[in-house]
């Protein structure tokens, strides 16, 4: 059966790049869910410009309650910084029932790839199993 995951990621940049709390993506999701999304998807950034750590702990609260599934996206191997606790931290937090693996750089403006499995398996495998 075909399912579908609404990712969020554009309402928190054109939240972002106005300044303030609006559009609310904790609304967005809400919308999506009651018009029958079965799932949230997210993909923060260490810099923050799209979703937000705030924003991932308050929509795995809102999945979790709605019993939905939330899937966060990220770079595994992004290291920690300020506002940013790191994919693996964020994902150990907040539990969501899937995890994308994503190579995106910092100031990359959008995903454009996936993993070099023959390059990265060693690296990934451990993470992947933790997961």
């Amino acid at each position: 059966m075909t399912r579908l995951s609404v990712n969020l990621n554009k309402i928190a940049v054109l939240r972002n790049s106005r300044g303030g709390e609006a559009p609310d993506v904790c609304r967005a999701a809400t919308v999506c869910l009651d018009a029958g999304a079965h799932g949230i998807t997210v993909h923060p950034r260490p810099d923050g410009r799209h979703i937000r750590t705030a924003d991932v702990h308050a929509l795995a609260a809102l999945t979790a309650s709605r019993g939905v599934e939330f899937n966060v996206e990220g770079n595994p191997f992004a290291p920690p910084r300020p506002g940013y606790p790191g994919l693996l931290a964020l994902c150990e937090h907040t539990r969501p029932a899937q995890v994308t693996l994503v190579p995106d750089g910092d100031g990359q403006l959008t995903s454009d790839h996936g993993f070099d499995f023959r390059r990265d398996a060693a690296a990934l495998t451990p993470i992947v199993e933790a997961f």
